[in-house]
């Protein structure tokens, strides 16, 4: 997997930094006040993140070209795919109160401690709200407009913006589905599984694949088979992240423990456990579920319901089924012998990770 991979991330890297700093430029022009968003952009883009959104949609390409064809247009418009994924980062910090990401403020933390220190008017929450959406909005439209430079053949450009559109729709649906079942406060097992297909399997892993195959001009039977690949493995990821969102380590996720416990997410680890808990795990459940001060204690309380009744068990082998599914998907010949050894270790790095 040491090549083309590493390459990719760094050519992915590269179209991101010099996209940001012309962009940085034409902001330069409004006033050195545009110097904190223009931060903040290059922060939640350039500043981690594992890029599998864009080696997800070169491996789509990659189904049907091989190593020696020219991939350089593929890679502008692989690469957008992470400006769509920062505004969702930072739209989901301020629908979720987040209050860190990647181990940093969140960009609505971060604008509303600009505001205090400089002893402006107003409410420096309030604030921060409106700086984080104006900066979410904002890479939102930067996402498109990178999409736009990339010089795609005219037979496919259509059909790949048509899959880039779908992506756009389907992550802001998704989202909002997600507040909405938070805000429902039911423990439902379904709810929990369609927040987590249309809010990352279809985003996160099947669109950009479908994206990377549109660019190729793949047939039918291959996006058939990354939709039976992706789908599944969407789901592992989703669940991965639900599981370190309760038991992961904050110096490695970059997020306080158990701060999906603090949110109030109503996760299929949450939905199993309330289904199986007795009267008592049910109670602690209802009562401590989304409250934000929340400490140590009560976190390793909720965590012990979670494993008691079984739930994180479920999840761990929903989560090793999911990836069996996705791998078994790959064995077609609608997907190339070289793009299936490396999906197939993209099965491993989007389930068996620690961020």
């Amino acid at each position: 997997m040491s090549w083309p991979v590493d390459a990719v991330i760094e050519r992915v890297d590269k179209e991101l930094t010099a996209f940001l700093t012309a962009r940085a430029d034409v902001l330069a022009q409004v006033g050195p006040e545009l110097d904190p968003i223009v931060a903040a952009a290059r922060s939640i883009v350039l500043e981690g993140g594992k890029r599998l959104r864009p080696m997800f949609a070169y491996w789509g390409w990659r189904c049907v070209h091989g190593r020696d064809d020219d991939d350089s247009a593929l890679v502008t418009a692989a690469a957008c795919l992470e400006l769509l994924h920062a505004c969702a980062l930072v739209h989901d910090d301020v629908m979720d109160a987040s209050a860190t990401r990647r181990g940093r403020p969140a960009a609505h933390i971060a604008f509303a401690d600009l505001h205090r220190a400089a002893r402006w008017l107003g409410d420096p929450e309030v604030y921060g709200t409106a700086a984080a959406i104006v900066l979410g909005d904002l890479l939102m439209s930067w996402a498109d407009a990178m999409f736009s430079t990339a010089a795609l053949p005219a037979s496919v450009r259509d059909e790949t913006r048509r899959v880039w559109d779908d992506m756009r729709q389907l992550v802001m649906a998704g989202q909002y589905l997600d507040v909405l079942v938070q805000a429902r406060g039911e423990y439902s097992v379904d709810d929990a599984l369609r927040v987590a297909m249309f809010k990352t399997s279809k985003y996160t892993v099947e669109g950009p694949l479908h994206f990377g195959a549109a660019a190729a001009g793949a047939g039918p039977e291959t996006f058939a088979a990354l939709t039976a690949y992706g789908l599944p493995l969407g789901e592992a990821f989703q669940l991965r992240d639900d599981v370190l969102g309760v038991f992961g380590d904050p110096d490695v996720t970059g997020k306080p423990a158990g701060d999906d416990l603090r949110e109030g997410k109503r996760t299929l680890l949450v939905a199993l456990a309330m289904t199986r808990a007795n009267e008592e795990q049910a109670a602690l459940l209802r009562a401590r579920l989304g409250d934000r001060s929340l400490d140590a204690v009560a976190v390793a309380e909720l965590r012990d319901v979670i494993t008691a009744t079984g739930a994180l068990a479920d999840v761990e082998r929903r989560i090793a089924t999911c990836a069996a599914q996705a791998r078994a998907a790959l064995r077609m010949p609608a997907v190339s012998a070289d793009a299936q050894e490396s999906l197939d270790a993209l099965v491993s790095a989007a389930t068996e990770r620690h961020t």
